[in-house]
């Protein structure tokens, strides 16, 4: 479970609501764990968590898409 950052904080960075800020996280967190590199300096052992906090840094941006 993700306590930090919270869903509100989040939310302010993803223009087009919860789904897509689900499906970006989930997407980031699967390049994480085939390799990518993490954007954020965080220690966090969950990459799901390494995600959302990448995207409440401002270090992702989700698309509209």
């Amino acid at each position: 479970m993700i306590i930090k950052p919270n869903i509100t904080e989040m939310l302010k960075k993803v223009p087009t609501g919860k789904y897509s800020l689900v499906i970006g996280t989930a997407k980031r967190a699967r390049q994480i764990s085939q390799g990518s590199p993490k954007l954020t300096n965080a220690k966090v052992e969950s990459d799901v968590t390494a995600a959302a906090i990448e995207i409440s840094e401002g270090k992702v941006t989700l698309s509209k898409e």
